[in-house]
């Protein structure tokens, strides 16, 4: 029982992670599109999020980050990574 409860775990966190992944390579994408310098990944995100909503900055960053992907499902639709 035990090892079929960490197979399970490791799945989720395995699946976690590259969902946090691709949201980070998709603020690389926004800095890109957006034309900020010296900014990417989360800050880029965060950065979006700001502007486009008028939201504080410690609001942003204390949102979880599966309600950031859901703040951004429109923008991501379609969005694939490219190696």
């Amino acid at each position: 029982m035990n090892s079929e409860i960490n197979e399970a775990r490791e799945r989720f966190h395995d699946a976690n992670g590259k969902l946090n992944y691709f949201l980070e390579l998709f603020g690389d994408k926004l800095a890109k599109d957006q034309g900020y310098k010296d900014v990417d990944g989360f800050e880029a995100i965060y950065l979006y999020l700001i502007k486009t909503y008028n939201w504080t900055p410690a609001y942003v960053k204390s949102m979880n980050l599966d309600d950031v992907r859901f703040v951004l499902s429109k923008e991501m639709s379609g969005f694939t990574v490219s190696n």
